[in-house]
């Protein structure tokens, strides 16, 4: 994993680390030399008391103070800056692959846990790359040069210092090991008290309508209080090294200091030697303990680091076929061709579907819920490529051109319109981002959206609440139609846009329906009669077949058909449509008329 960051990162940077390096060279090389000079000061200083050469030290000291405070200041903003390019950079590129990966995946993973790990497992490239950078330039080339100063004072003093290591070593690798696990399901869990967190901010509402504040409490504090206890147990991992690292160096420290006293009583030696090594161990020793806890620290950040690579590693399901040209739609004639299919780890949803959209006209997809309906309109776009079958759009395979082209000549409006942050402007822009604002503003026109958004508070540029809050139901429909209409796309598929709305927002979707249907082959998910009625044809589905195509008249005339037994149901008062998904509401002519 370090190799693979490295490999990724370190070249586009390497003026930038090597000017991070060179301060932390020169942190190093100013540590040692304090160490160093601790003899002079004590022995030609204070034991010979020379006046010449006072001044000569006490200047290198300020010297090595400066460069160090200078050199501390340059690494830390040159490190900061390209960690946080670094993370800029991941959280762009998961971004972009998470755009790239099928709706198959994007369907199954939590957005909370995607979330996490774009704000925070990002951060454990950052990580990696500077505990390398610092671990190297600084803490081990710092106490490499310490520990040369102790060599050159007490070479044997030295030597007993290093037998301190194994214990630690061993110790640090037991650490590390329990510290992987531990860091992984800890960021496992925060991202489920995110998610819980985020699914209750966006269903509020049907939240205080169940009131389901007592049982959503809970199950945040268990999941929070879990989350608590592993952060705890992480803490208490990390940290446990300290113990181990500051009683051994206090056993060091103190032997020493008991070592030298002796030996300058006994010996009537100078004492600056002993004391510039003392120095040099001292100032060993916060590298030194730093180093002793890489390890430990290194594995919380690859954790993170392997968190974000197991996301970009995924290899789209759906690439372009080799060769893959761009579709060209004239008419948007649309042809199933003994379609099968089903998603991951269920049974089969479609079973040889076979029929036709004809150019220009509007097919309605009529049947209960299950049927596959809105399977057909996911696979029109791509959402998913077929295991068997054709799916055809004036005449070309939709499997062998690029699936930008193809989903470049479709608009989809929903049964439940999804707005975007930003501006009314904006989110109408998003069907096409080059359109003007004159055009922006004919579609909303057309989608009899003008009106209303005029009278928002700042019109057009009116920032639109989470999801649309601010705005009603038919606005927001009125609002996604008008991002299909500027798209001007051959081929608009509709999931029942108006089955929601009450009957004034009714009349008003379905103008603005009209207007979007007109001149374009129309797919659309039909539940009421009103809608079913006006298609030019009819596609009547039942457990993941097609049982009965033809216009409203040809299907209510077959004697024994599905559809025909529906109509005559409810023509006899019985409720007995929705078992068909037939949903009939009064015209506004009934309505006016009492």
């Amino acid at each position: 994993m370090l190799r693979r960051i490295l490999s990724e990162n370190g070249r586009d940077y390497i003026g930038t680390y090597a000017f991070a390096i060179t301060c932390l060279v020169a942190i190093s090389m100013s540590t040692a030399f304090l160490a160093w000079i601790l003899k002079d000061i004590v022995d030609e200083a204070f034991a010979r008391q020379r006046a010449d050469v006072i001044w000569w030290i006490t200047a290198g000291i300020f010297a090595a103070f400066v460069v160090r405070g200078a050199a501390t200041y340059g690494q830390a903003v040159a490190l900061a800056q390209i960690g946080n390019n670094i993370v800029a950079r991941y959280q762009r590129r998961l971004f972009s692959h998470l755009m790239e990966l099928g709706v198959g995946y994007l369907g199954e993973t939590r957005s909370a846990q995607l979330a996490a790990r774009i704000g925070q497992n990002a951060s454990g490239i950052r990580d990696v790359l500077n505990l390398t950078v610092t671990s190297l330039a600084k803490d081990l080339l710092t106490l490499v040069a310490l520990v040369g100063v102790m060599f050159y004072q007490d070479w044997v003093l030295t030597l007993a210092v290093f037998l301190v290591g194994p214990p630690v070593v061993v110790a640090l690798r037991y650490i590390s090991k329990r510290l992987r696990a531990v860091t992984r399901e800890a960021v496992l869990v925060n991202s489920r008290v995110y998610g819980v967190m985020q699914e209750t901010m966006q269903g509020i509402a049907i939240v205080k309508a169940f009131t389901m504040e007592d049982q959503l409490r809970h199950k945040v504090d268990y999941l929070v209080s879990d989350a608590e206890a592993r952060s705890n147990r992480i803490v208490r991992l990390t940290e446990r090294t300290g113990p181990l690292t500051d009683s051994l160096a206090g056993l060091a420290v103190a032997g020493i200091l008991a070592y030298a006293a002796s030996q300058t009583i006994n010996s009537n030696e100078l004492p600056g030697a002993l004391v510039s090594f003392i120095g040099a161990l001292l100032f060993a020793y916060d590298p030194a303990r730093r180093l002793a806890k890489l390890q430990v620290n290194m594995e919380r950040a690859i954790v993170n680091a392997r968190m974000i690579y197991e996301v970009l590693d995924i290899v789209p399901h759906q690439p372009d076929a080799p060769g893959a040209k761009a579709i060209e739609i004239s008419g948007g004639e649309i042809r199933f061709e003994h379609v099968s299919f089903g998603y991951a780890e269920t049974s089969p949803v479609l079973h040889d579907v076979s029929f036709v959209a004809e150019a220009g006209k509007t097919t309605a997809l009529v049947g209960p819920s299950g049927a596959g309906k809105t399977t057909i309109v996911n696979l029109l776009p791509r959402f998913y490529d077929l295991p068997e079958g054709r799916i055809l759009i004036d005449g070309q395979d939709i499997g062998k051109v690029t699936k930008h082209s193809l989903r470049a000549g479709i608009a989809y409006v929903s049964q439940h319109p999804y707005l975007f942050e930003g501006t009314i402007r904006d989110n109408i822009r998003y069907g096409r981002p080059d359109a003007s604002d004159a055009e922006v503003e004919e579609a909303a026109r057309l989608a009899f959206a003008h009106d209303f958004i005029l009278e928002q508070p700042e019109g057009y540029e009116t920032p639109i609440g989470e999801g649309g809050s601010t705005l009603s139901g038919g606005q927001r429909q009125r609002l996604s139609i008008a991002r299909a209409l500027i798209r001007n796309a051959p081929i608009l598929l509709l999931d029942e846009a108006t089955s929601a709305l009450d009957t004034e927002s009714e009349v008003l979707v379905q103008k603005a329906l009209d207007e979007a249907m007109s001149g374009r082959t129309v797919l659309v998910i039909a539940h009421r009669l009103s809608t079913i009625a006006r298609a030019d044809r009819i596609v009547v589905m039942m457990r993941g077949k097609v049982t009965e195509q033809g216009t409203h008249a040809e299907l209510a005339a077959m004697d024994g058909g599905i559809y025909a037994r529906f109509l005559k149901l409810q023509a006899l008062g019985l409720d007995g449509s929705e078992d068909l998904g037939l949903e009939r509401k009064p015209a506004v002519s009934e309505v006016d008329n009492g």
